[in-house]
């Protein structure tokens, strides 16, 4: 296990290697594995990409996230803008049913609403809305209806397990009630237990996972 110490810089280290981050703007420190984040940033980019960075640190067991975001001269203007770029960037990609989201932005908060059929697509309208510039939060309401009647197979995601070379060998238990998906067992990082989640919405018919795996670091 590493010491609170060693925790903290290798965290401090992860944030100052990413180019959106100012590692000056965010306060670290670790306890135990579970380490909180503090500070300011202009973004809720650079907010999502700080707590993305740490989770991929070996050691971290939990985070804190307690970074705020610091705008000044809001106006209602910067809310059409937002909302009109947003719509433009949702048209032009090819991961995203643009015609089933809604869209709200108030006071530079992002609200996305509608209902798509997989769950990559929720997560990529998520990652585009989070990537506009100078919002202060995006809360993401699309739900997901699949309309593939296919049988989720429990063998076909323990298959996708065992093929990824980051979880290979990883001690996750793959179980399957109707188109529920639960992973239990343990991993040994943050970015395991999101690319073992990750996998599993990946497979047709999925609508929830059920996420019980615990991070075991050893």
């Amino acid at each position: 296990m590493k010491t609170n110490e060693v925790l903290q810089k290798d965290v401090q280290d992860a944030i100052k290697w990413e180019p959106l981050l100012n590692a000056a703007e965010i306060g670290v420190t670790a306890i135990d594995g579970v380490v909180t984040l503090t500070g300011n940033v202009d973004s809720y980019a650079k907010k999502m990409e700080a707590e993305e960075a740490v989770k991929k640190v070996v050691g971290v067991l939990a985070v804190v996230e307690k970074i705020q975001i610091k705008m000044n001269n809001w106006n209602s203007n910067d809310d059409n803008e937002i909302a009109k770029e947003l719509v433009e960037a949702f048209n032009s990609s090819w991961q995203v049913p643009h015609e089933k989201i809604t869209v709200k932005v108030e006071n530079g908060w992002i609200t996305l609403g509608g209902e798509v059929d997989w769950n990559h697509q929720k997560e990529a309208a998520k990652k585009i809305a989070s990537n506009m510039p100078h919002i202060k939060w995006v809360t993401n309401n699309i739900t997901i209806k699949s309309q593939n009647e296919d049988t989720v197979e429990k063998e076909a995601i323990e298959s996708a397990m065992l093929r990824n070379s980051i979880l290979d060998d990883r001690a996750i238990t793959v179980e399957v009630t109707g188109t529920t998906v639960t992973l239990t067992g343990s991993v040994h990082s943050w970015y395991q237990k999101n690319e073992a989640n990750r996998v599993a919405w990946n497979a047709p018919g999925v609508l929830v996972v059920n996420d019980q795996l615990k991070i075991d670091y050893v």
